[in-house]
């Protein structure tokens, strides 16, 4: 047999192994007719590489084609799923839990490419000029279209001083700006806290990691004692975290409802209800929220806005809330594959609707243009990137409108429509 019909057989023999996997985490069908579809396109799938070895107008390297068909199969699913070949697995293995340093930044896919969800202050990303919404259309050279989103975390991620070559693109500029990045172990900055005017308190965490929750109920306490009776919870940008900090933060203004739920099909449902005895505060709020707000962030303005608990001001946010799983495949290579997303207490999975407020401010200035959108062109493909900087906040503008006057009649029956969950009795959920 020639090295490329072997290679042939292979790539069958991983997609055979990537459907079983799928398979065995329960992605199932409805019908047997559609487990039927599923084997005939596997074998569509086969006749098409034979055509590719044979017909293609000149020998094709059936490895890349391989691994770039599995590389889509993983990515229909959803952007945390990924496929990495035995190379890229070894050295994903061997960085995975080293405390490597960052761009300051949170990345994800959208529309194929890697997309920058938010920036860490005085980061890296931030100090060149990067921004939320803006595209990596590449990173040392190669186009993020054809990676993975776990291939893309590790080249961005590195030792700390050393640099990193993106190619960034952003609305209205047609070229994409290559910048260099030098990585560094930045954290994200403690929780800011004020009195904004009298009686309204504001507070905003940057970031919800493990151990944060306590430190901002420290922060509300205090807010409390200067006098506040109402608060602005801003959540814009705040991307970085872990979804049992979002749970717990949530816990703190709700003494009852669901907060979240997590299900997967071979996951067991669950439910995080509000403890009753962690809720400190009962003042009426509103929630800022925006593109940048991700994770479990979104667990905390999902929660409360469909508890009815807060009023949610400003943009939809970025949609990502679910759990993946390794999985070893024979020649070495390796599937994560997503096996559970977190739910809003209606039934809503975040990574797939995200969060949308009840009263919208939509920033216009954040619109991102892909790679390929006839844009007017920049004044030059070297123009450094640069942050504009707004005159007026207006989502807290509006948010401090909305805690004096109340919400529209219009945004009120929104709210209404959206906040109680399936199933609930709506006289039965009511804000303080």
């Amino acid at each position: 047999m020639s090295k490329a019909a072997k290679a042939v057989v292979l790539t069958v023999s991983l997609a055979i192994v990537v459907f079983a996997i799928a398979g065995g985490l329960g992605v199932k069908a409805s019908t047997n007719n559609s487990d039927d579809s599923a084997y005939r396109q596997l074998g569509v799938y086969s006749e098409v590489l034979s055509r590719i070895r044979s017909e293609y107008v000149e020998q094709p390297n059936m490895t890349a084609v391989t691994e770039g068909a599995l590389h889509g199969l993983l990515e229909s699913l959803d952007a945390n799923s990924s496929y990495l070949s035995a190379a890229q697995y070894k050295d994903y293995k061997a960085h995975k839990n080293e405390g490597r340093a960052t761009i300051g930044a949170t990345v994800s896919k959208r529309f194929g490419y890697a997309t920058v969800v938010s920036v860490v202050p005085n980061g890296p990303a931030e100090k060149a000029g990067i921004d939320n919404g803006d595209i990596l259309e590449a990173i040392e050279g190669r186009s993020t279209r054809e990676l993975s989103l776990a291939e893309i975390q590790s080249m961005l991620n590195g030792q700390a001083g050393s640099n990193v070559t993106v190619s960034v693109v952003r609305a209205r500029r047609a070229d994409p700006v290559k910048t260099v990045l030098t990585r560094d172990n930045t954290q994200p900055p403690p929780p800011s806290d004020k009195i904004l005017e009298e009686g309204i308190g504001y507070l905003q965490p940057y970031a919800l990691t493990k151990g944060r929750n306590q430190e901002l109920a420290a922060r509300l306490k205090s807010l409390q004692k200067q006098g506040a009776k109402k608060l602005v919870l801003d959540l814009r940008n705040v991307s970085l975290g872990d979804e049992g900090e979002g749970v717990a933060l949530a816990n703190l203004f709700l003494n009852h409802g669901t907060i979240t739920y997590l299900q997967g099909q071979k996951y067991p449902r669950q439910t995080f209800n509000a403890d009753p005895q962690k809720a400190i505060i009962d003042m009426p709020m509103v929630v800022i929220v925006n593109r940048g707000t991700a994770g479990a962030a979104e667990i905390v303005a999902g929660s409360l806005l469909e508890n009815a608990r807060a009023d949610l001001v400003g943009d939809k946010t970025f949609g990502d809330g679910s759990i993946q799983k390794t999985l070893d495949l024979p020649d070495g290579a390796a599937v994560i594959l997503s096996v559970a997303k977190y739910y809003t207490p209606g039934g809503k999975a975040i990574q797939d609707t995200a969060i949308t407020p009840n009263v919208m401010v939509t920033d216009k200035d954040d619109e991102v243009a892909l790679p390929d959108e006839d844009e007017t062109p920049s004044t030059g493909k070297d123009e450094p990137l640069k942050k504009e900087k707004k005159a007026t906040d207006e989502p807290l503008r509006r948010a401090v409108d909305v805690l004096k006057n109340g919400i529209t009649p219009k945004a009120a029956a929104a709210a209404a429509s959206i906040s109680a969950p399936a199933g609930a009795n709506p006289a039965a959920v009511s804000k303080p």
